[in-house]
């Protein structure tokens, strides 16, 4: 009786992460590879009596070549704009060491690109070296350093209270969305959320409320949600800029830059960010949508703001 093999379940939800609501940002991957020669082969490529030519040239432009081409080789890598990358290959008595550094200011990063990079780096020295060496093998590939993105932590990361208003002549908290979409993600990002209520839109209710939660309970952040636009009662931006100390511009058109990106409406918010005492206070739009895009920019830098607000080196 023939056996019945069982095959493992075909998974159909493959795919590649969403980055669209992310910000662009520096991006920067470096990564090596060690190539283990006899010493007889040092000696060959040094003097360039290689068959196939020139090692460490070929490395260097294959390496380069395969950062760029990272899309195509791994399934759910992104097709990213390569700004920048440089390969070298350094030489032991007994190895060649292939690094590789990437950059580039996009969505996502680039650590793919740099380790494809050294890997077939590392390929190319072994089929040019092959007909004179037995004894290759390559190893370790590994990632050196990665910077950029918006997930570095801060310098000295400190528990920070923040406070959510939503300004909504319509809805109650039990038909809010916006404010629970901001609530889970401040939570998520570490803070402590101590205030969260929807209230109408009134400027001055706006205003006090500004007020108690930056002079009396000493918030570290305020968020409001709605009221940005240029309706007759659309008067948050109004009411914070009648309360706050400084006005933080380039958060707002940050906000703003983010979103024309991904709809044409953006432009019309009049949100504003600032500062009082030691609280940032910064306008969001009502919209979940539109909360869940302005919130990939803002949060990256948020805590810097804290920073420079405790007169911390910049």
């Amino acid at each position: 009786m023939r056996s019945v093999i069982e095959r493992p379940p075909i998974h159909t939800d493959y795919g590649t992460i969403d980055v669209s609501p992310k910000p662009d940002t520096l991006r920067v991957a470096i990564s090596e590879a060690i190539v283990t020669v006899s010493p007889n082969s040092i000696q060959l490529v040094k003097s360039g009596k290689i068959p196939k030519g020139s090692v460490v040239d070929a490395a260097i432009i294959a390496g380069t070549l395969a950062a760029k081409r990272v899309s195509d080789l791994i399934p759910f890598c992104h097709p990213i704009p390569i700004d920048d990358v440089k390969v070298n290959v350094t030489m032991t008595k007994e190895s060649l060491k292939v690094t590789s550094q990437v950059k580039s200011i996009w969505k996502t990063g680039v650590e793919m690109e740099s380790l494809t990079s050294v890997a077939v780096g590392a390929l190319t020295i072994y089929d040019m070296l092959k007909p004179v060496d037995d004894s290759i093998s390559i190893g370790p590939i590994r990632l050196i350093k990665k910077l950029g993105g918006t997930k570095q932590a801060p310098r000295s990361f400190k528990k920070r209270a923040a406070a959510i208003i939503v300004t909504s002549d319509s809805r109650d908290k039990n038909r809010d969305k916006s404010g629970k979409l901001i609530f889970d993600r401040l939570e998520t990002d570490g803070f402590d959320v101590a205030y969260y209520e929807v209230i109408p839109d009134n400027l001055e209710l706006i205003r006090e409320e500004i007020r108690t939660l930056s002079d009396k309970m000493k918030v570290d952040l305020i968020l409001t949600c709605g009221g940005t636009g240029i309706g007759s009662r659309d008067v948050t931006p109004d009411a914070t800029l009648e309360v706050i100390d400084k006005e933080v511009n380039g958060i707002a058109d940050a906000i703003r830059a983010h979103g024309q990106r991904r709809t044409p409406y953006s432009m019309l918010s009049r949100g504003v960010a600032g500062v009082r005492n030691k609280t940032l206070v910064i306008n969001l739009p009502g919209s979940p949508k539109a909360i869940s895009e302005s919130l990939e920019p803002l949060l990256a830098a948020i805590h810097h703001a804290f920073e420079m607000l405790e007169n911390h080196k910049h």
